[in-house]
C-alpha cells in the first residue's frame, strides 16, 4: 500500500518549487494515481506498445522512471533478451524503483542510471525509449537536443512512447480543461489548499507544450510519424516511430 500523499495538505507561507526528493519519492505513487487521470490505463496501454515493439537483444528505456513501475508493469510481458534501462536525475527516485523492483523478483535484466535530461544524454540500442509525463519537467531549450539524442539511439523500426500534460490552443477550451483536471484531482481525494499548492510549486517547473508542438519537436528532430493515443482533456500519449529508410 502506498503512503498517502500529503505534501501540501498543510499551508505553506512560501511554496517552494516542485522538487523529486526523499518526501516526494515515499508518496509518489500514491500521487500518481491520485494526481494523473487514467494512470492505471495508461500504464496498462504503454505496456502493449512496448511489447509490440521491443526487439530481444535491445535495450528499453524509461527515462524518468521515478519508482520503476512502467518497468514492473513490462517485466511479465517483455520478451526474454530485452535488457530494460531506467533512467532519472532524482537519486531518492532510483532508492525507491530498486527496493519496489527487488521485492518483486524482476525476470528481465534491468539498469538503472542517474541521468539529467537537460544535460548531453546517450541512448543506445533501443528498440522503445518511454517518456511518462517526463519531457515537460526538461526545460524547453534542451528538449530539441534532447529528441535528437534518443532518437539517435533508437533503432530502425523503433519507437518513442511520450505522455505529456498539454495545452490547448483555444484559450476557453484550455480553462475548461484545466478545471476538468482540478475536479479529477478533487474527486481523488485533494482539497483545494492542496490543488492550490501543488500548481503553485509546479509553475516554474513543469512547462507544457500544445499538442501540435510536440508532434513538431519529434517530426522535426528524427522521428518519422508520430500518432496520438490517448487524450484526456490536458493530457496526450503520443507513439511516436522511427521508420526504415
Amino acid at each position: 500500500m502506498a503512503k498517502k500523499d500529503e505534501i501540501f495538505a498543510t499551508p505553506h507561507g512560501t511554496v517552494a518549487d516542485f522538487s523529486f526528493d526523499a518526501k516526494t519519492a515515499s508518496v509518489f505513487d500514491d500521487m500518481l494515481v491520485r494526481s494523473i487521470p487514467f494512470y492505471l490505463e495508461v500504464q496498462r496501454m504503454m505496456a502493449e506498445l512496448t511489447l509490440d515493439f521491443a526487439v530481444p537483444g535491445t535495450n528499453v528505456y524509461d527515462l524518468g522512471c521515478s519508482t520503476g513501475t512502467t518497468l514492473i508493469q513490462l517485466d511479465p510481458i517483455l520478451p526474454a533478451g530485452v535488457r530494460m534501462v531506467g533512467c532519472d536525475y532524482s537519486e531518492e527516485m532510483l532508492k525507491k524503483a530498486e527496493e519496489k523492483l527487488k521485492g518483486h523478483g524482476m525476470q528481465h535484466d534491468y539498469h538503472f542510471e542517474c541521468m539529467d535530461l537537460n544535460n548531453e544524454v546517450r541512448i543506445e540500442n533501443a528498440s522503445v525509449v518511454i517518456m511518462n509525463l517526463t519531457l515537460q519537467f526538461v526545460r524547453p531549450l534542451n528538449r530539441e537536443r534532447l529528441i535528437q539524442s534518443i532518437a539517435k539511439g533508437v533503432n530502425e523500426n523503433g519507437c518513442m512512447i511520450l505522455i505529456e500534460k498539454v495545452l490547448s490552443r483555444d484559450s476557453l477550451l484550455n480553462r475548461f480543461f484545466i478545471k476538468y483536471y482540478y475536479d479529477f484531482k478533487e474527486a481523488s481525494g485533494y482539497s483545494k489548499l492542496e490543488i492550490s499548492q501543488k500548481r503553485e510549486a509546479l509553475e516554474n517547473v513543469l512547462i507544457p507544450y500544445r499538442v501540435q508542438e510536440n508532434e513538431e519537436l519529434v517530426l522535426q528532430n528524427g522521428f518519422s510519424e508520430c500518432e496520438i493515443f490517448f487524450k484526456w482533456y490536458n493530457f496526450c500519449g503520443y507513439i511516436i516511430r522511427k521508420v526504415a529508410k
